[in-house]
């Protein structure tokens, strides 16, 4: 995007060799000494070896985009074609969040912290002190942890468009104009009224300040043109494109993060148009749109039914937690099972929900030039009825913690990865690849290595951290028939092959009685039946568990406080 430009994509090595900046701040490191140079006499002039690839990418700063959907779920991905194009041209990664709820995970992504460090553990702030939502990422100083904050200060333009955090709110008449958040030079927030797709708010920052803008909803029966240009994903696309529109010939590298709402289901319990569906896509993408059945994709929207989610029909009473003797608990999942006929319906209107962001994808792959690196990826998955459940997040299950993690470019080899990653590691990584070595309060560990090599696999664990909410006004409790409120709070890790979680079934904030789950993922690629206790897994649980133990000796480390190198190393 600019007019002159360092290009790095010919080498692949001078990519790897950022990952050495982590030593700098406490990062893992290999502990293998380099080689001597050789000396001068050694060498032919002809023979001597290159200038270090991380002297030749001091100063580089790419460009980067991210894409941060909304309530993703990895059944969706087939129906994308720009996702499709990001796999064939990028890394794709086994990738999770720390936690899946919103405001708790886009705090994680924003500081490359656990929410035990960023003190933001619900999407909103109940009791005297805020324990979640933006007044949590405000009162604990995750702002000028950011990683915007840092890359601004680099010399970065720095942009956001779309969905910010929980509790970021406007109201007319209710709550004020909220002061911007530190680290954007342009900040484009669509705030909350936009979940139903009309009839919104959003913000231009003018001279520090921020102005609001009123989007109303075009009025019923209006052509659908019309409608769609007034849709939520559509006005982020603008922005977005905008933004992209106004860096082209300049000196300053960017950072632009784009949020669309899709394919996070409306919250109010009428639509911004009479029929619309709990999940409301653009109306052209709906049945009777550009296409009869409506615009699934890459797929026919009726081929799409419960069939296409793993662990949909499951039982679920052997997913029981079991306390550490082995004895049965009392079950947390009680609400009503999704039907089939349900889930397959408001997975094909997520279908055609998500197309709205594809676009978007697209029309951003074509707006950059082959030196920006485009990252999609989402805040939290989510279930509609598998094993057992109904619909909603919040679990540490692979339906809402898996969530795709794409990147294309320069120096990037296209193909899968083996490493298994968090959204905790994107902070670092982009710091990294703007030639700032990682903050030490940074919690994950950079991926560029793995950028440049498809072959390296430093990780094979995750962990996971979430916290009951209690509040009313949380949108992820919408029409979800208090699936959030009993799932209990519980820290987890995931190998490839098991999940360990230990919940806490007492809802009291001090008290404690802990009990567990066991899955192992070698027959089924979803949480079957719970194993914890079972001998042929007892090296498995055992081994999980002391690694849960580990990560709680790491949980005191909050804040600005630096990350011991042990506590990075736990996700080896």
């Amino acid at each position: 995007m600019r007019a002159r430009r360092w290009r790095f994509a010919a080498t692949l090595a001078g990519v790897v060799a950022l990952a050495a900046c982590s030593a700098a701040v406490g990062q893992e490191a290999s502990t293998t000494p380099a080689p001597a140079d050789p000396a001068p006499s050694a060498v032919e002039p002809a023979e001597r070896p290159a200038e270090p690839p991380a002297q030749r990418l001091a100063g580089s700063r790419p460009d980067i985009v991210v894409v941060l959907m909304d309530d993703f779920s990895m059944d969706l991905l087939a129906t994308m074609r720009g996702a499709r194009e990001l796999a064939r041209t990028g890394a794709s990664y086994d990738h999770f969040v720390v936690d899946s709820l919103c405001c708790v995970s886009r705090a994680s992504l924003l500081t490359g912290q656990y929410p035990h460090q960023t003190g933001v553990r619900t999407n909103t702030s109940d009791g005297p002190l805020p324990y979640g939502g933006y007044p949590a990422f405000a009162r604990y100083g995750n702002g000028p942890r950011s990683v915007n904050v840092r890359l601004q200060e680099a010399g970065y333009t720095t942009g956001f468009v779309g969905k910010f955090l929980n509790e970021y709110e406007y109201v007319p008449g209710r709550v004020d104009v909220p002061a911007p958040p530190l680290g954007w030079s342009r900040f484009n927030v669509l705030f909350g009224s936009a979940y139903d797709g009309w009839g919104f708010h959003s913000t231009e920052l003018v001279d520090g300040r921020l102005e609001v803008r009123h989007h109303p909803a075009p009025p019923a029966g209006s052509p659908h043109d019309v409608l769609d240009a007034a849709y939520a994903g559509q006005v982020v696309e603008d922005h977005a494109l905008d933004f992209l529109a106004d860096q082209r010939g300049s000196d300053h590298p960017f950072f632009l993060l784009v949020a669309p709402y899709a394919p996070h289901n409306r919250v109010d319990p009428e639509g911004a148009y009479p029929g619309d569906p709990l999940f409301p896509a653009a109306f052209g993408d709906r049945p009777g749109g550009r296409r009869a059945g409506g615009d699934c994709g890459r797929v026919t929207c009726r081929s799409l039914t419960a069939r296409d989610l793993p662990g949909f029909g499951d039982n679920r009473r052997d997913n029981a937690p079991r306390t550490r003797a082995g004895a049965r608990t009392r079950p947390w999942n009680t609400v009503r099972t999704t039907s089939a006929a349900d889930a397959t319906r408001h997975l094909r209107d997520r279908a055609r929900m998500v197309q709205s962001v594809d676009r978007t994808v697209r029309r951003i792959l074509r707006a950059v030039d082959d030196d920006t690196y485009v990252v999609l990826t989402s805040d939290n998955g989510f279930h509609l009825g598998q094993v057992g459940m109904g619909l909603g997040k919040g679990t540490p299950y692979d339906t809402d913690v898996r969530v795709p993690l794409l990147v294309r470019g320069p120096g990037v080899e296209p193909g899968p990865r083996a490493e298994m990653t968090s959204n905790i590691d994107l902070a670092p990584t982009f710091e990294e690849l703007a030639g700032l070595p990682p903050a030490p309060y940074r919690a994950g560990t950079s991926l560029v290595a793995s950028l440049a090599d498809r072959t390296v696999r430093t990780r094979g664990h995750v962990f996971f951290e979430h916290t009951t909410g209690t509040a009313g006004g949380d949108p992820d409790r919408a029409f979800t028939g208090g699936e959030l409120m009993r799932i209990p709070s519980y820290v987890a890790v995931r190998s490839r092959d098991a999940l360990l979680v230990r919940h806490d079934l007492d809802p009291s904030p001090d008290g404690t009685r802990h009990a567990y789950e066991l899955y192992s993922y070698e027959k089924h690629p979803w949480e079957k039946k719970n194993k914890y206790g079972v001998r042929k897994l007892a090296a498995v649980q055992e081994a999980l568990l002391r690694r849960l133990r580990a990560f709680d000796r790491c949980a005191g480390v909050t804040g600005d406080d630096p990350v011991p190198p042990r506590c990075r190393a736990l996700t080896r």
